[in-house]
């Protein structure tokens, strides 16, 4: 049986402990991850097992591998999220769901230190090859991991970000290109409309899809809408906040929260079109009928938009409807061409938000200040805007000439 070691009082110590007879000072001996011998110090054995209590703590955190390099990217990026404390709650949960989604599971499991230019460069390019995602959910990627090696960097854990440059390398070699969403085209977005208010099943979804093509309103900001954010006598609608439908909780279970607008520059007033305002009167006359909406939104009701369990309906309930109607107007309508002997009204997938972009391209059309339509559209960067412009106005210039060519007979 091994004779325990006492220190000079009598006091029995642990593995790893010993006084030394020369100074009286106690030392806790032990090996970090690299293998190497390393030393606690303490002039008492109460302040060293103070020292010892802490070194066990950092090691089951993790802290002593992070320190010597051996830390997993995930590790990392699990650390700066913990630091990212000013995160709204909706934009903390889409981080985790992309690095969940695409990362974690397999380049997240390599060591920090080991990971090298060329290794982030072949992990983008077989998401893009292999995986087949857009140039654009891989930049949402790529700010993800960026910030998570130069938190490494900036901890001296590693020299250098190997994720500098690289989506600059990919955009140079990769034939894929940022994914564009296209506003509908006029007969489209009348097409998707009529369908919409002449069919027996859909009917209900009109007042939304008004509302949404005739505010350009975020998805959250239109469903966040309550009956006293309407000035029916200045004829405006007050975007004051947003509502948000993330999932929170291990089971992941989705909820909803009120939310500021998206950027400052959301927070704005939108000018009420007649159209929309007929979908509003047609709201308010339904649930007069059939009862309000009673949702209970961190404090907020009065919510104007409802769905048939008499709450607030959920983004993805938008989206399901939107593709639901495309089919079925696609499928009626390859007929009717075929029968009438015309080129079809074909309608593409989209979203809820490619209506947003839709007015705004209505807009653009229209108007020539810029500076009018970032305001209604609520962008916080005015080069959004002038992207929308341009994509619309070069849509303009090819019918302008179309014009003239059929009436300009001088040649």
């Amino acid at each position: 049986m091994a004779k325990t070691r006492k220190d000079l009082r009598g006091r029995a110590l642990q593995k790893g402990e010993m006084q030394r007879s020369s100074d009286k000072r106690y030392v806790y001996t032990y090996t970090d991850p690299l293998g190497r011998r390393k030393y606690l110090y303490a002039n008492d054995l109460v302040t060293l097992r103070e020292k010892e209590a802490e070194l066990t703590k950092n090691q089951l955190d993790g802290l002593d591998i992070y320190v010597a390099g051996k830390a997993t990217v995930n590790f990392v990026f699990d650390r700066y999220m913990s630091l990212k404390t000013n995160l709204r709650q909706t934009t903390k949960s889409n981080y985790l769901y992309m690095y969940d989604r695409f990362v974690r599971d397999t380049f997240g499991n390599n060591k920090i230190a080991d990971v090298k230019f060329s290794d982030v460069l072949g992990f983008y390019n077989y998401l893009l090859e292999k995986q087949n995602i857009q140039v654009n959910t891989l930049e949402s990627i790529h700010t993800l991991l960026h910030p998570t090696f130069q938190l490494a960097v900036r901890d001296d854990i590693i020299r250098n970000n190997p994720a500098d440059g690289v989506m600059a390398e990919i955009k140079k070699s990769s034939d894929k290109t940022s994914g564009v969403r296209h506003a509908l085209t006029i007969p489209q977005q009348r097409a998707f409309m009529e369908h919409i208010a002449n069919h027996p099943i859909y009917c209900h979804w009109w007042a939304i899809f008004t509302v949404l093509l005739g505010t350009g309103c975020r998805i959250g900001e239109a469903l966040g809408l309550r009956w006293e954010d309407l000035d029916y006598e200045n004829g405006v609608i007050s975007i004051n906040h947003s509502l948000v439908y993330y999932p929170v909780g291990e089971n992941r279970a989705s909820v909803w929260h009120v939310s500021k607008p998206k950027t400052k520059a959301g927070e704005r007033t939108i000018p009420m079109l007649d159209s929309v305002k007929d979908a509003f009167d047609m709201l308010r006359e339904e649930q007069t009928e059939n009862g309000w909406n009673t949702t209970e939104i961190d404090g907020m009701h009065g919510f104007i938009f409802c769905n048939r369990f008499g709450n607030v309906p959920n983004p993805q309930s938008i989206n399901r409807a939107i593709k639901r109607i495309v089919a079925d107007y696609n499928a009626g309508e390859e007929v009717s061409a075929k029968k009438e002997h015309r080129e079809a009204v074909m309608l593409p997938d989209f979203s809820a938000h490619h209506l947003r972009h839709t007015f705004c391209t209505r807009l653009c059309e229209q108007e020539t200040n810029l500076k009018v339509i970032q305001s209604i559209m609520g962008h916080k960067d005015i080069q959004t805007t002038m992207d929308i412009y341009a994509e619309a106005t070069e849509q303009k210039k090819h019918e302008s000439f179309e014009r003239l060519a059929a009436t300009l007979n001088v040649f």
